[in-house]
């Protein structure tokens, strides 16, 4: 198919593209049945036409089914160009920090935030704090066997923002992995096998911060913290 094929005045595809143009989330097939009076069977192969229709047509934009609903996406092949023209979440980049404690909490979730810092080797509690504030992680229960520790995991959002429709979906790990030893190190830890026995070293990491910050003090060698813009000092180890 070389060009779109065209729609008569009032067809339920039109509707559909208008609805879905002025929607910011994905929506399910279900909500959209509602909005359009159509049945939810007519509605989803609707999509699934259009859906082929703009790929077949190679158009600039695409409409893919991510996070349980359906969403209108500019094509891949013109991303530079669209991130460059208008001002979106991509203005505010993510971190190399926020990516790797996004993936940690992404192929590991539920996880803690010492579950994080065992497996990143670093305090992540203020990427964690920023990851939540741009909606990409959320609490989803508390761990009963660490105290209640708050247990994170990705939201719909970091779905939709990764062309995902679950984290099944999420590509392997141990693909990117450059060694057999490297493969073996992210299965244990995504199985959790190593997990308590890498706690316990970061949980001795940390008393032995403690007591070489004693050890400073009795010297009188410790250096005041430098206090951050909100007049706290920044916890040892962790990133802004």
């Amino acid at each position: 198919m070389s060009s779109l094929d065209r729609l008569e005045s009032g067809s339920l595809k039109g509707l559909l593209e208008a609805l879905l143009l002025v929607s910011d989330d994905s929506v399910p097939a279900t909500d959209l049945a509602r909005a359009t009076g159509a049945a939810p069977g007519e509605v989803a192969s609707a999509l699934a036409e259009l859906a082929a229709e703009y790929a077949d047509a190679n158009r600039g934009f695409q409409l893919r089914e991510v996070a349980g609903g359906w969403r209108l996406f500019t094509h891949p092949a013109y991303h530079d160009q669209v991130a460059d023209y208008v001002v979106s979440w991509d203005a505010r980049r993510l971190s190399q920090a926020a990516l790797e404690t996004l993936a940690v909490i992404a192929y590991h979730q539920p996880v803690t935030r010492e579950g994080v810092r065992a497996i990143r080797g670093v305090n992540s509690d203020g990427v964690i704090a920023s990851l939540r504030e741009k909606g990409l992680v959320r609490e989803v229960g508390r761990d009963r066997e660490r105290g209640q520790a708050v247990l994170w995991g990705t939201t719909r959002l970091f779905l939709e923002r990764f062309g995902l429709r679950s984290v099944r979906d999420l590509p392997p790990l141990e693909d990117f992995a450059p060694d057999e030893e490297s493969r073996r190190f992210i299965r244990e830890r995504l199985s959790g096998r190593s997990m308590a026995s890498t706690l316990e070293e970061a949980a001795e990491d940390m008393d032995e911060e403690r007591d070489l910050l004693g050890d400073e003090a009795e010297d009188g060698c410790v250096v005041p913290e430098r206090a951050d813009a909100a007049g706290e000092p920044p916890a040892a180890g962790e990133e802004r």
